[in-house]
């Protein structure tokens, strides 16, 4: 098959397809115009998020066999017309999965032990214990909410730990040993810390607002390694000044660009001015699925899918 590449990935993948007898062709840097003009000479395609994959853009990809998305998410792409189209879909969820589940980790746990605020101040010449004692995990209720590959890595991460893990899904009978499957609203009643696991959909699009959060029995902390449109920010700093939430990790934030590169502009509006200004609040790069490790596990997982599919 003739195979287009509009986003670079690990080397092995183009390697591994080359050495399945496929042609590959790269195309990193012209406008989604002048590969759309062209896509009807490809079987394949291999996108992270550069651009959106249309109905547009599919009329054109007349000989358009799969469609392989390094990453997660199917999001950018129009799933229900590539379908209709006989365009089979290939995500790569098991390859980031346990990068994800470490990273939501890794945040909790600094934030439970305030590790960025006490190495800034020692930093800056302060020693200051009181104001950095933390909390420790053992004895909490996390939820999860999406409990696919993601939600299950970061539950199994937890497993060292004396906690009680719950987890909503709009699937039936997705809990396992390492989480309790609950309805959202006994979820809402016990969890003290909230952790998102879910793709952008419909459904999850703005999910967390004010009445959401207002739903909470107690005060909780939230973390967020799915998507930045999951959270309205303007109702999750209202929450964050009133305690309701205590603090939060975000890897993804509302203000990203759609490719996920960079934020919509160089002046961060007042509500993600305050987030990136807040002691209680930690913010990363959506990186918590970008590490040297799923770099290679996610090629890897997108060639195999393809040998499964077609070899």
């Amino acid at each position: 098959m003739n195979i287009l590449h509009v986003d670079s990935n690990h080397p092995l993948l183009i390697k591994q397809l080359a050495a399945l007898g496929h042609s590959n062709h790269e195309d990193y840097s012209n406008s989604k115009e002048v590969i759309e003009a062209k896509i009807h000479s490809y079987d394949g395609l291999i996108i992270r998020s550069r651009f959106r994959i249309d109905a547009n853009f599919l009329d054109k990809a007349t000989n358009l066999k799969f469609i392989g998305r390094v990453g997660a998410g199917l999001e950018n792409i129009d799933t229900a017309y590539a379908h209709a189209k006989g365009i089979q879909l290939i995500a790569a969820p098991e390859g980031n999965q346990n990068a994800v589940g470490e990273h939501a980790l890794g945040m909790l746990l600094a934030l439970f032990n305030k590790l960025h605020t006490a190495d800034r101040d020692v930093r800056g010449g302060s020693w200051q214990r009181e104001a950095n004692r933390g909390l420790e995990l053992d004895g909490k209720t996390v939820g999860i909410i999406g409990y696919g590959h993601m939600g299950k890595a970061f539950a199994k991460k937890l497993r060292g730990f004396d906690v009680e893990v719950l987890c909503y899904d709009i699937k039936s009978n997705v809990g396992d040993e390492n989480a309790q499957q609950v309805s959202l609203k006994t979820l809402q009643k016990k969890a003290q810390i909230l952790s998102l696991h879910v793709p952008h959909t419909e459904l999850t699009f703005q999910m967390i607002d004010a009445n959401f959060i207002s739903q909470f029995k107690h005060a909780f902390w939230l973390l967020n390694t799915a998507r930045g449109s999951c959270i309205v920010t303007a109702d999750l700093v209202a929450a964050l000044k009133s305690k309701t939430i205590l603090g939060a990790g975000l890897d993804v934030l509302e203000y990203e660009k759609s490719s996920f590169e960079s934020l919509f502009s160089d002046t961060p509006p007042p509500a993600l001015d305050f987030l990136l200004k807040a002691d209680n609040v930690i913010v990363s790069p959506h990186v918590a699925g970008w590490t040297v490790e799923s770099h290679q596990k996610l090629a890897q997982t997108i060639v195999d899918k393809i040998v499964d599919y077609f070899h």
